[in-house]
């Protein structure tokens, strides 16, 4: 393995971008009181922070080096941050779409960076109206990120597979469980990136861009993952939302036992060819549309594989990793998700048991916002309930009203 990183502790960090929704249209709020934002900063500093759109805020971790710590802090910071919608009359809520969203109807948050993207990208970035989750990872030192970003490519797909949460775009189902991901193809610098050498070739790709007035700096890139300007982290951006927290600190979890993995064992990556980045964007294709019901294309050339194979294959071959960073047990909910579905899954249940009951298109998409937003500071069930069918949920102010 060349340099010994047995003690690096592969510390991480957490984005996660939610939305703000009206509690009885549960449309999105097209208008935030400035003394919301006010009362977040006071309450969490730094922690809370404006988003591309109005009706979107993120919270932003301290760094990690144990995952219960990373699903308690968050968990706190979630359920204030709600509270303190509640008392400006709004609802927190986590998913990649809002599902009765009207892109149309959304204002950029006004703060220079925000209304520079607006000016430059017009409707790509008026329609951005999506949210994702963020998981940042320390590298060691003597590791080329960009070197070990192209080893952790292969995986992309299954990860976002495990994250999906946008299913609706726009009041309408769309037939893929990551609209998001297909939505932010919209924007340049966007999915797969190239294979670079390192990190010196990216960096001068970077200033190519910079050069030609393209980008004012690195973070505008926007890849499904890259190396991070401002800390020595690889940062994943492929994800959704997640809707349940647990899921957001099991993604993040096995993200970070397979960073491990592969500066343990460079050799556990397939050879890139010519092929190889074209072939992880038809995977990512394939995850956008089935999630975890995919079938992967093997890079190598042989017979396509279930993406939850390729999950299962995973956690074996990151158990070592999981022991050594204390993360078994969030893994766990890895494998939950695998056998009872995400997000993305319980909002098309919850949908369809509506619709099977006689409610119009939209009826039943109020009654997915209620789920999202219960669900977005609440622990998950064991399994996903069989009453999801009919969706009947408790008759209370989150239930629809006229």
């Amino acid at each position: 393995m060349g340099d010994d990183h047995r003690d690096f502790r592969y510390t991480f960090g957490i984005e996660e971008e939610f939305f703000l929704a009206h509690p009885k249209s549960r449309m999105l709020a097209t208008s935030v009181p400035r003394s919301f934002m006010h009362a977040c900063r006071r309450r969490f500093g730094n922690a809370v922070a404006p988003e591309l759109l109005h009706s979107q805020i993120e919270l932003v971790s301290p760094v990690f080096e144990r995952c219960d710590d990373a699903y308690d802090e968050m968990m706190r910071l979630r359920r204030g941050i709600a509270d303190i919608a509640v008392d400006k009359n709004l609802r927190l809520m986590a998913s990649g779409t809002h599902p009765i969203a009207a892109w149309g109807e959304q204002s950029e948050t006004p703060k220079n960076r925000y209304r520079g993207i607006m000016e430059d990208f017009q409707i790509v970035a008026r329609r951005n109206v999506l949210c994702g989750l963020h998981v940042h990872v320390a590298v060691p030192g003597s590791v080329d990120r960009v070197a070990l970003m192209n080893r952790l490519m292969p995986w992309l797909p299954a990860l976002l597979a495990l994250s999906t949460s946008s299913p609706f775009w726009n009041r309408a189902a769309t037939g893929l469980l990551s609209y998001r991901q297909a939505a932010y193809d919209e924007w340049p610098r966007t999915g797969i990136p190239d294979h670079f050498e390192s990190e010196a070739e990216y960096e001068r790709f970077v200033q190519l861009l910079v050069a030609g007035g393209a980008a004012r700096d690195s973070s505008y890139l926007w890849w499904a993952i890259r190396p991070a300007a401002r800390y020595p982290t690889l940062e994943l951006r492929i994800c959704d939302a997640c809707t349940r927290l647990a899921d957001s600190v099991a993604i993040a979890s096995l993200y970070r036992c397979l960073v491990r993995m592969l500066v343990r064992r460079p050799d556990a990556a397939p050879a890139w060819t010519p092929f190889t980045r074209r072939l992880i964007d038809e995977n990512r294709w394939r995850a956008k549309r089935f999630g975890l019901d995919a079938e992967l294309i093997a890079l190598d050339g042989g017979t396509p594989v279930a993406c939850r194979e390729t999950l299962s294959q995973l956690l074996a071959d990151v158990a070592e990793d999981a022991e050594a960073l204390d993360c078994t047990r969030r893994l766990d909910r890895v494998r939950a998700l695998m056998a009872e579905g995400t997000s993305a899954h319980m909002q098309l249940a919850i949908y369809r048991g509506r619709r099977s009951r006689g409610d119009t298109p939209y009826e039943a998409l109020r009654f997915v916002v209620d789920w999202l937003v219960a669900a977005t500071v609440t622990e998950p069930a064991e399994k996903v309930p069989e009453a999801a069918a009919g969706a009947v949920l408790p008759q209370s102010e989150s239930t629809p009203t006229a």
